[in-house]
């Protein structure tokens, strides 16, 4: 992810009702994303025909998670673009990445947000505990992991977004 992707992506990730329930401004998501960058975390952007605008993207901190395994903190598919599985084809990309990093790989997932819940089921997460009140009052944090099978961590999966 470049400095130019962070500033498109923060255009439009405040438009995410799920963004906009944790407060996030697309100045504060351009900070995030450049704080990100510049820490040397794993940014991937996916894209689509020939739409200079990231169509999505995804960031993954490789230790994250107890200092141990990969950790999603951000997944997201620009508004108008969800539904055409180019969230499920980011996902395996961050898959393979995180196979390099660590056996498993772990996210959080609001309690009011139910389509992911049940996207990250069906791509084969499994709730491991629940974090109250952990980001914003009020609000319960799923955590969720995924062991990452013997093809991912060797490299088989090919990932189609980037």
């Amino acid at each position: 992810m470049t400095h130019a992707d962070a500033e498109l992506l923060a255009e439009w990730i405040p438009q995410t009702p799920l963004w906009r329930r944790y407060g996030l401004t697309s100045a504060r998501a351009f900070s995030l994303l450049l704080g990100g960058i510049d820490a040397g975390d794993v940014l991937s952007v996916a894209a689509i025909d020939d739409d200079p605008a990231p169509a999505g993207f995804a960031w993954m901190l490789p230790r994250g998670t107890f200092g141990r395994s990969p950790y999603l903190r951000w997944i997201g598919i620009r508004p108008g673009l969800r539904g055409h599985g180019l969230g499920g084809a980011l996902l395996t990309h961050v898959e393979s990445l995180a196979a390099d990093h660590g056996r498993e790989l772990f996210l959080l997932a609001a309690d009011f947000n139910t389509e992911a819940q049940h996207f990250y089921i069906r791509h084969g997460y499994v709730q491991a505990g629940i974090l109250p009140d952990y980001v914003v009052p009020g609000v319960a944090e799923l955590l969720y992991f995924k062991r990452l099978d013997a093809q991912t961590r060797s490299g088989i999966t090919t990932p189609t977004a980037e």
